[in-house]
């Protein structure tokens, strides 16, 4: 059976809070072959873990994060709030599947940048829509990307060819056995997102996919050590 790699959704965000260096912990103290983060910029530039476009909804501080520089970030979070340099620390040799929200040309650059600083490259992948991944191209040739895919429809050969996807990420509802079939044919891999449920978990792996991503990684793992 093909193996499935495990990757925890924002961390281990049903026991600690979302995209947090504890939450990328718990994740992997539970088995999780990867981590999946979100990372936008400060005000000033800084590549920090956040899904949301405003602090409100985790953080209780209503002013979106693009507005605000990074050392008032870190006050109003009580530090909880993470650079993408300090969750590339804590995962060690673990894999990071950055996911870019809302991505310009200058913010991809400087995520690129921070993950070349660091030494990351091998164990960093991208995932994101067709525009953010074009970006991610330009500022990197040679990086691993996972493009985010909303139809079960194939992307155009055209920006396959231009992006270059070792993966193609789907939503999980969207994934049938001939889609993976067609994607594996064609050289590339199938990640899922986001599997919660057993019964979706199951489906997924008997459909062949090769990385999923979910909120409860004790939960997929457990599948996987009985099958």
């Amino acid at each position: 059976m093909r193996t499935v790699t495990v990757v925890g959704h924002r961390g281990d965000p049903y026991r600690v809070r979302e995209n947090t260096l504890a939450s990328i912990a718990s994740a992997l103290e539970r088995g999780a072959d990867a981590v999946e983060i979100d990372v936008r910029p400060t005000r000033d530039g800084v590549p920090v873990l956040l899904h949301d476009g405003t602090l409100k909804r985790l953080w209780y501080f209503d002013r979106p994060l693009g507005a605000i520089p990074y050392e008032e970030v870190r006050e109003v979070s009580g530090g909880g709030i993470p650079t993408l340099r300090e969750a590339l620390a804590v995962a060690g040799p673990h894999r990071l599947m950055i996911d870019l929200p809302g991505a310009t040309e200058e913010s991809v650059r400087e995520v690129v940048g921070t993950v070349g600083e660091c030494g990351a490259g091998e164990r960093v992948y991208y995932c994101a829509g067709p525009l953010a991944m074009l970006r991610v191209r330009a500022a990197d040739p040679g990086a691993e990307i996972a493009l985010s895919w909303t139809s079960p429809a194939p992307p155009r050969p055209v920006l396959i060819d231009a992006v270059r996807p070792r993966w193609l990420n789907y939503r999980f509802g969207l994934v049938s056995s001939e889609l993976v079939e067609r994607i594996h044919r064609d050289g590339m891999l199938v990640s899922a997102w986001t599997a919660d449920t057993g019964r979706t978990m199951r489906r997924l792996i008997e459909r062949g996919v090769d990385s999923i991503t979910t909120n409860r990684v004790d939960a997929l793992c457990a599948i996987l050590s009985r099958r």
